[in-house]
């Protein structure tokens, strides 16, 4: 059996999904997030929701981000190189809180297979339900439409606000035909979720290869490999390309772009969603935290944008976008 290396670091909920890609980037095999979990608070349970995940002593508003190294890493040079990365989320006005390291040994079975106790199907709109692949479910009705999931080591259950929020969004908006971009796909739960809502095609794209052969399973197992197009790319380089239909699967500009990025990203690359964009087109923009609202919304409306809507979930911000 092997032992890992767990590095763990105690931070904030704001700050999570970026040290989960310095994690990543740093050569974890796995990485584990655990948020404040509150039983006492009132849950939107009225699609029938799951919530089994146990209360924790975390504070509200932190969380533990854990990485998972080989034990014959060289630990002391990735906890500098993650620890160094951290600190200059502060300049992005990104709060890592305290920041605190902690190292443990592990067997693989208590971080590769565990957690998937806590991830039961879960409806996360009226036409949209997320199942695990390792888990039995039976579909409510005709209407109802399943993503097979098994997100491995990549982002995107459908469990965190953003992604859900996402979702939610996706269905107000895709109609039937539609061809979609989804920027930073993750684990592909967007760009199959689009494929069930009705989408033609969907060009996903992400710039971490471990992502892109998540999405690329991920997609085979719901049988959509003839509709989602998998590319390891970003959305500049993909407009630069000169690449046509026929190999990105897709027709530019597009109807529908959708990007579960961090706000600090998504600021980055409005004015190529623009450019992908049809005139009248939608532009979903989730993983925004409410620290960051106003910033995107401003860069939106002076990209040419009109906010058609903000959906929020808990602290967490998608905008509805449509270009002018």
């Amino acid at each position: 059996m092997k032992i890992w290396k767990e590095l763990t670091i105690h931070t904030t909920e704001e700050a999570v999904e970026m040290i989960s890609n310095f994690l990543h980037e740093a050569g974890a095999g796995g990485v584990s997030i655990e948020e404040h979990v509150d039983n006492n608070k009132p849950r939107d349970t009225s699609l029938g929701q799951w919530f089994e995940i146990p209360p924790n002593d975390i504070p509200e508003g932190e969380a533990k981000v854990s990485g998972y190294f080989l034990g014959d890493c060289d630990l002391e040079g990735i906890q500098a190189e993650v620890k160094g990365r951290i600190e200059e989320l502060r300049s992005f006005d990104i709060d890592p809180g305290a920041a605190e390291f902690s190292v443990r040994d592990v067997s693989e079975d208590d971080w590769a297979n565990n957690w998937k106790q806590y991830f039961k199907p879960l409806r996360v709109s009226d036409r949209l339900t997320i199942k695990p692949t390792w888990e039995e479910y039976t579909p409510a009705s005709p209407e109802e439409k399943i993503i097979e999931l098994d997100p491995g080591m990549a982002f995107g259950t459908g469990t965190h606000p953003t992604t859900s929020l996402c979702l939610r969004t996706l269905e107000g908006v895709i109609q039937e035909g539609d061809e979609v971009i989804d920027v930073g796909t993750g684990s592909g739960i967007l760009a199959i979720g689009a494929m069930r809502l009705g989408a033609k095609h969907v060009l996903a794209l992400d710039l971490d290869p471990i992502a892109v052969t998540s999405a690329k399973e991920n997609t085979h197992l719901n049988g959509l490999d003839q509709d989602i197009t998998v590319y390891e790319s970003d959305l500049l380089a993909v407009l630069k390309s000169g690449r046509g239909a026929d190999e990105l699967g897709v027709n530019l500009p597009v109807r529908v772009v959708v990007a579960n990025i961090l706000a600090e990203i998504i600021l980055l690359f409005i004015e190529d969603v623009h450019q992908a964009l049809q005139p009248g087109g939608y532009y979903i923009a989730s993983g925004i935290y409410k620290n960051k609202e106003k910033d995107v919304e401003v860069a939106l409306l002076a990209a040419g944008f009109d906010i058609v809507e903000a959906a929020r979930e808990e602290d967490w911000i998608a905008f509805v976008a449509r270009k002018r």
